[in-house]
């Protein structure tokens, strides 16, 4: 099955009942953990599997660079497995926050090397809005063998970037929420601003209002003017590693290759002897 990086609730009606299309529910908030679960249990997208940043998408907070780091490789293996995904499966990955949490699982999965994997656009709210069917409760699929290896090409850590960020056909970009980038306000890390050099590229800007993803032409143009097309090697940066992805996930759709820092400011931050900036420019 060949199906592009992006589908919508329609093709997602059409192929429900496909033993091979596994729906994954990753609903989480930040300041609610368990919010995400709770929605899920009360309604979901039918036969959707549900599977949380915290417990199944990271290790430990700290067990690693920042607050989520990538998961053990022998843990997400078993996660995949346990939820039923293996080499001949598509999987259409969902959440409520316009897929900035939904591309986490899409590109740990391109990580370990499935490229059969969509997000559905619009997420929840765009499932509810069009009627599609829904279920209450706990789902489960009777479990595969998920076969994988982590390809490191595609992470980078702070020492690296400490190197690279000098580097004037490297580009980094931040995708908190630009006051976060200036240093107005850190809810989260220890210290507030960005990474000398970055640029401030927050992740909902890739959407429209509804919450689906805007055109391809659209976003093309947005990471042009962020300088991707003068640089030879993208970084992407967010609290914790989980919202960069999509960036990362835009910027695949405008056929841009780029990296993910994963412990991100959360990790960067958190060492005193990394330098940080703040304020509107890079």
């Amino acid at each position: 099955m060949s199906v592009a990086s992006l589908v919508d609730c329609q093709w997602l009606k059409a192929h429900l009942a496909d033993p091979h299309v596994v729906v994954v529910d990753t609903r989480w908030y930040l300041l609610n953990p368990t919010q995400g679960r709770e929605e899920y249990v009360a309604k979901h997208i039918a036969g959707a599997m549900y599977l949380s940043i915290d417990h199944d998408l990271s290790a430990p907070a700290w067990d690693g660079p920042g607050r989520h780091p990538l998961p053990k490789p022998e843990h997400f293996v078993a996660t995949m497995s346990q939820a039923g995904i293996d080499h001949t499966c598509h999987v259409v990955i969902y959440d409520s926050a316009g897929g900035s949490i939904a591309t986490r699982l899409w590109w740990l999965l391109r990580y370990y090397g499935h490229t059969a994997v969509s997000i559905l656009d619009g997420g929840w709210q765009a499932w509810e809005a069009t009627n599609g069917p829904v279920r209450s409760g706990n789902e489960t699929r009777p479990a595969r063998q998920f076969v994988g290896t982590p390809n490191h090409a595609m992470v980078i850590d702070a020492d690296h970037v400490e190197r690279l960020r000098h580097d004037q056909q490297v580009l980094i970009l931040d995708a908190r929420a630009h006051e976060r980038y200036t240093g107005a306000v850190e809810p989260f890390g220890p210290r507030a601003g960005h990474i000398p050099g970055a640029v401030s590229a927050p992740f909902a800007g890739n959407l429209n209002p509804d919450g689906t993803l805007k055109p391809v032409a659209d976003l093309t143009a947005r990471y042009h003017d962020l300088g991707v097309t003068q640089a030879q090697h993208v970084i992407c940066y967010c609290g914790s590693g989980v919202t960069a992805t999509h960036d990362i996930f835009a910027l695949h759709l405008s056929g841009i290759d780029a990296t993910l820092y994963p412990g991100s400011w959360s990790d960067w931050s958190s060492q005193e002897g990394r330098p940080i900036t703040t304020g509107e420019h890079p």
